[in-house]
């Protein structure tokens, strides 16, 4: 049976840097991987609701969700597609605590963002203007 799962991203901006996270290298799916916080939306949850609480529950840290930056599809299996929308955030806090899905994090400048983005997060911050908004932070 295919199945489509809505997945929400936070691009968490602070003084020109970006929280990116590293997936636990247990994970089983993109171990390892440098990702922004963020997750699945609840059945019947608002999207900036589950948002808010996907941060919390990855980083410890509250955030201001500022507005949609872009939306993108891709399938993680035959049976199984992602939707996934990305918001630019913001917080006033530098501490993360991670959860167990994380293994370590960064407040990444645009060089960091470069070399740790998977190529496929790289391209869609550059398509969709991401970069313009972390420069005029």
């Amino acid at each position: 049976m295919n199945q489509m799962v809505v997945v929400v991203k936070a691009i968490i901006i602070r003084d020109g840097k970006v929280l990116l996270m590293r997936r636990s290298d247990e994970d089983q799916v993109a171990a390892g991987e440098w990702e922004t916080p963020g997750g699945k939306v609840d059945f019947g949850e608002q999207l900036e609701s589950a948002l808010i609480r996907e941060v919390m529950e990855e980083a410890g840290i509250e955030i201001t969700v500022e507005k949609l930056m872009y939306a993108t599809t891709f399938q993680t299996g035959p049976d199984r597609q992602i939707i996934l929308l990305s918001y630019h955030c913001s917080t006033e806090q530098d501490a993360v605590t991670l959860s167990e899905e994380h293994s370590a994090y960064v407040w990444a400048d645009q060089k960091q963002l470069t070399e740790l983005l998977p190529e496929a997060i790289h391209d869609d911050f550059h398509r969709n203007g991401v970069w313009t908004i972390i420069d005029s932070d």
